[in-house]
């Protein structure tokens, strides 16, 4: 490192925002990501061991990605390259790899590059990373917040180990904020402050899980907050509200607020009202609510409310769940409405979640029932193949002998199930 560049950091440390100054530079300061870094973990063994294979971290903004990647940097003995992929083309990093290469051979000394926003590399300039990567001449630790499957090419991926960084919860983040307002060196300490309870969890839950964001909401909301008489700054809720920019939503992520929002959300779907459906939707995507858990429900929703009175709910909630993990907030938005409305205004059917429930319950309760023997596996020659006869049907016993004749689906007249309908009367006309 030179003059020049250790004067830059220095002054970064001094006068940089308040998430670049509280950034951890240890592993036991680390907030959250417990199931990649806590104690005994696979990660935390390699970096405290120094013996690092290549990583891709991916997750949402501000879950700890580069900072992770600097506390690597800090404890290793590798020579450490940071670079990002905006404004690093595929000759920058072939000059990496070939000083990578001279360091390893003449000086025994590994080298780690890490590289923020990998999923802005293209393939080519991925590909030049591949035989260095594969034979140690480089040890790639690369950062996205788009899921890698999709962005990094499967040879990159194949030759790394991938962690998934979680959104911090509520709490994690309330503590990194409390840290930094003791912190008298990089911290907001040197101000005596004092902040409200409920301003501190609202810039909590209003950041996400981003701890990059509540920390600088929370640096604007002290240091532009006039001390009062005894030289406190005082900062309450709506001071944290203006400093974030959201007004609170009357939501409790744990408790009533929760639940009793996400059941409306649910009641309005089950019961056609799109509108009431969009406006629940809104209250738990603004008041924070994980939108991953919002995309289960209308997955659960699609089979159990609407069900077969038209399949296509299913797929349509399926997509979106998938869109979730693929485009991520605010865009997320956007599949989940669609995915909720067409719920919404779909014909609707609980027959598949009242049969298997009725199929569950007769299984739990008896002893044992024997499969007809014509269907046991190895009695092929008892069995009728319903493909050789007429319309491709034939009776024939599929329910054990005890069940004989029971009704389990119990299909409606809504939408397509109006036309299965149709085809099982004329099955029950065959059986006759």
């Amino acid at each position: 490192m030179n003059l020049f560049s250790h004067l830059q950091d220095e002054a970064k440390q001094k006068q940089g925002p308040l998430a670049s100054r509280m950034r951890p530079q240890t592993l036991d300061e680390f907030a959250g990501q417990l199931h990649i870094i806590g104690e005994g973990t696979l990660l935390r063994r390699a970096i405290e061991a120094d013996h690092l294979t290549s990583l891709i971290l991916h997750g949402p903004p501000g879950t700890g990605k580069t900072t992770l990647a600097e506390i690597i940097a800090n404890s290793t003995h590798c020579t450490f390259i940071k670079a990002h992929a905006v404004g690093t083309g595929a000759n920058d990093i072939k000059q990496i790899a070939k000083e990578a290469m001279e360091r390893l051979t003449l000086n025994e000394v590994k080298t780690i590059l890490f590289i923020d926003e990998i999923h802005r590399l293209n393939k080519a300039q991925q590909d030049v990373l591949l035989p260095d990567v594969e034979d140690g001449g480089l040890i790639l630790i690369g950062a996205t917040t788009e899921n890698p499957s999709y962005e990094v090419n499967t040879a990159l991926l194949s030759r790394s180990l991938v962690f998934e960084l979680q959104p911090l919860s509520n709490e994690d983040v309330i503590s990194i904020l409390q840290r930094a307002l003791e912190d008298k060196e990089r911290g907001l300490g040197r101000f005596v402050n004092k902040v409200d309870e409920e301003a501190l969890h609202h810039l909590a839950q209003m950041s996400g899980g981003d701890t990059r964001h509540a920390l600088n909401a929370l640096e604007l909301a002290v240091t532009t907050t006039r001390p009062n008489k005894e030289g406190i700054r005082h900062v309450t809720l709506s001071v944290a509200e203006e400093s974030i920019q959201q007004k609170r939503i009357r939501y409790d992520k744990i408790g009533n607020g929760h639940y009793d929002t996400i059941s409306a959300f649910i009641k309005s779907m089950r019961g056609s009202d799109p509108d009431a459906t969009l406006y629940y939707l809104a209250k738990m995507l603004l008041a924070g609510e994980d939108p991953k858990f919002i995309a289960r429900r209308i997955l659960i929703q699609a089979a159990e409310d609407v069900g077969l009175a038209d399949p296509r709910a299913l797929m349509v909630a399926s997509a979106a769940a998938h869109a979730v993990e693929y485009v991520g907030m605010p865009e997320a938005r956007i599949p989940l409405a669609e995915a909720a409305l067409y719920l919404a205004t779909a014909p609707k059917s609980n027959s598949a979640y009242m049969g298997i429930n009725e199929a569950m319950e007769i299984v739990k309760k008896e002893y044992s029932a024997e499969v007809p023997a014509h269907l046991q596996n190895h009695k092929q020659d008892l069995y009728k193949y319903p493909h050789d006869y007429d319309k491709h049907y034939v009776e024939q016993q599929y329910l054990p002998l005890e069940h004989k004749n029971k009704q389990l689906y119990r299909p409606s007249s809504m939408g397509y199930e109006g036309k299965l309908v149709e085809h099982l009367n004329w099955v029950k006309g065959k059986k006759g």
